[in-house]
């Protein structure tokens, strides 16, 4: 990672490397901005020289698990449009506290792409704190880049994780919302959670009061639940969208043993083998 962009980066300093740009950021070959917002938000403003992607690209969008992971083909489709190689440092933002980012980060390190840095709070940030937004639709450079699964570690399976259950340096990270967790609200064929599953709901970690910034009391909170860095972490929520915020806020803080469970609760819920409990989380 470009030592000089922090993985967690601050509107302010994003701004001040803009200003130092002599010319456009499009003229920086290394440094790549994409933005995940809305497209019709991204038509009225975004960060100057942002290049858009639409987030559900990162999803294979097909039934019966529409979270999974695209195909490589697709991947490298998104990779060589962006024009990301392998000296790109890439800044990634969204319009909802991190979500999409988040799912996007997971991409760039599953794909051996690990030099991004996360916008902090994002565009609702970047607006709402005054920094110069433009309208301009950018063009990215499209490169040659061959994609492939560079990082294997990061994608956990369904038999991966049931076969690591019982070890006690292994955690789910269950990123949904309490009623989900519980089987309360039921998305799939089965409601509920992947047994000891720690419910730590995605938003919980944004600071409504600081425009959707990751919360900075972020790593107690999940030390006091149960997911330490000496753990080995997978997270999931039900399509690996929202779990995708928790997998960077991970990957931010440091855990170098984060995956993420692509298939999420869409595929476990609706598999008649794998365990299943049910109720909230203890206090």
């Amino acid at each position: 990672m470009n030592t000089d962009i922090p993985r967690l980066l601050e509107p302010a300093l994003l701004a001040s490397i803009l200003e130092s740009t002599l010319d456009s950021i499009q003229n920086n070959d290394n440094l790549i901005i994409v933005d995940l917002c809305s497209e019709a938000l991204y038509r009225q403003k975004h960060v100057p020289g942002a290049v858009h992607l639409q987030a559900g690209a990162l999803m294979a969008g097909t039934a019966p698990y529409p979270g999974k992971l695209p195909s490589i083909k697709q991947l490298q489709t998104i990779i060589r449009y962006l024009g990301i190689k392998a000296d790109s440092h890439v800044v990634i933002y969204d319009d909802e506290g991190g979500g999409w980012a988040g799912r996007f980060a997971w991409t760039l390190d599953l794909l051996g792409y690990p030099h991004w840095s996360y916008l902090n709070g994002g565009i609702i940030a970047w607006i709402k704190e005054g920094f110069v937004t433009e309208s301009l639709t950018n063009q990215p450079i499209a490169s040659e880049t061959l994609a492939r699964i560079a990082n294997p570690a990061v994608l956990m399976s369904a038999d991966q994780i049931a076969s690591q259950l019982n070890k006690s340096d292994f955690a789910v990270w269950d990123a949904r919302s309490p009623g989900e967790y519980s089987g309360e609200m039921v998305r799939s064929a089965r409601g509920g959670h992947i047994p000891g599953a720690i419910n730590i709901e995605w938003t919980s970690l944004m600071d409504q009061q600081r425009n959707l910034r990751i919360r900075s009391d972020a790593e107690q909170i999940l030390g006091r639940a149960g997911l330490s860095r000496d753990k080995q972490v997978t997270t999931h929520c039900q399509s690996h969208h929202r779990s995708g915020f928790t997998y960077m806020v991970a990957r931010i803080l440091g855990y170098d043993n984060i995956s993420a469970y692509d298939g999420s609760w869409a595929e476990w819920g609706n598999l008649d083998d794998m365990p299943v409990e049910r109720g909230y989380q203890p206090d």
